[in-house]
């Protein structure tokens, strides 16, 4: 099926979606979001981009920037982060602080919060600046020097942090910050802030398709370390709906409580969408509709 007439039939398919679940209030600057937005954006291992819909407009990336953070960490030590976090689903809610003292202060995965937190932290420790690392890494991989963190949104969630100051202070009761809380939760909402469009994100996560090469040809992460960090996409990057999204859509995605949700196909392209309205797990509805159309349109599962 031809491109545009594969993203025309998505439209048409999701359209009844649109609206459909509830912006994330909990974030207040979020919760003025108009629901019925869609747009998706596919840019294949080539780096060119085509889009629908919505697929132009800027959006709050949230937890969808962890994957980049991690990849980042990854790209300048594998295995001290792994002393840190670990890799297996989470099966709880993603701000869970049971499961994380359950666990002695060693978050389930780097897509939690408490994990994302810890990557974050390993990423100060490397660079210094790690949201400035993060958002010129994005600029250059989207190609738009114009990315920005949202500073109305960053405020946002830096007054309602309650739950992850509380995950972090946890975490350092354990020994598992190396720098100062306020810190780290500083970076790590600003990181959640950033503002991309699907047409950036789709650009900026082609790498992973491309396994781990970066759009000017040099190699970010290794074929098997890409290769990892899909797979924990695919086991933990939709809080805890990662089974259903797997059995639904069948490649490796994380979403984003902004609406957003980046996918990857390895080997052929990076397919992002937006649709603020999420269920009851955090999940774009509409998002996560066009995502099942497009593998089963297109054959591109992994499965």
């Amino acid at each position: 099926m031809e491109l545009n007439q594969l993203l025309g039939r998505i439209v048409d398919e999701v359209a009844p979606l649109r609206g459909s679940g509830v912006v994330a209030d909990y974030i207040p600057a979020l919760a003025r979001v108009d629901p019925a937005h869609f747009g998706i954006a596919i840019a294949d291992i080539e780096g060119s981009v085509r889009g629908v819909g919505d697929w132009r407009m800027p959006f709050s990336v949230q937890s969808i920037s962890k994957v980049f953070t991690l990849a980042l960490v990854l790209a300048g030590s594998d295995e001290a982060l792994w002393r840190r976090v670990g890799r297996e689903p989470s099966g709880n809610a993603f701000n869970s602080l049971i499961q994380l003292e359950h666990e002695r202060g060693i978050p389930r995965n780097p897509f939690i919060n408490a994990g994302a937190l810890t990557v974050t932290d390993e990423l100060i420790s490397q660079v210094g600046d790690a949201s400035g690392e993060l958002l010129a890494f994005l600029r250059a991989e989207s190609g738009n020097p114009d990315l920005r963190v949202d500073g109305e949104v960053s405020a946002s969630e830096a007054a309602h942090a309650d739950r992850n100051l509380a995950l972090t202070h946890f975490m350092a009761s354990y020994g598992n910050m190396r720098n100062p809380v306020a810190t780290v939760l500083d970076q790590y909402v600003r990181q959640c802030s950033i503002e991309m469009s699907c047409r950036d994100l789709a650009l900026a996560g082609r790498f992973l398709a491309a396994h781990g090469v970066r759009r000017d040809g040099s190699e970010l992460l290794t074929r098997r370390q890409a290769k990892r960090v899909n797979a924990i996409m695919l086991t933990c990057g939709t809080y805890d709906a990662a089974g259903d999204f797997a059995y639904r859509v069948g490649i490796p995605g994380k979403s984003g409580v902004g609406g957003g949700i980046l996918a990857i196909v390895p080997g052929r392209c990076a397919v992002a969408v937006w649709s603020p309205g999420l269920d009851a797990r955090g999940n774009s509805v509409a998002g996560v509709a066009a995502l099942d159309h497009f593998t089963t349109l297109t054959g591109w599962s992994i499965f």
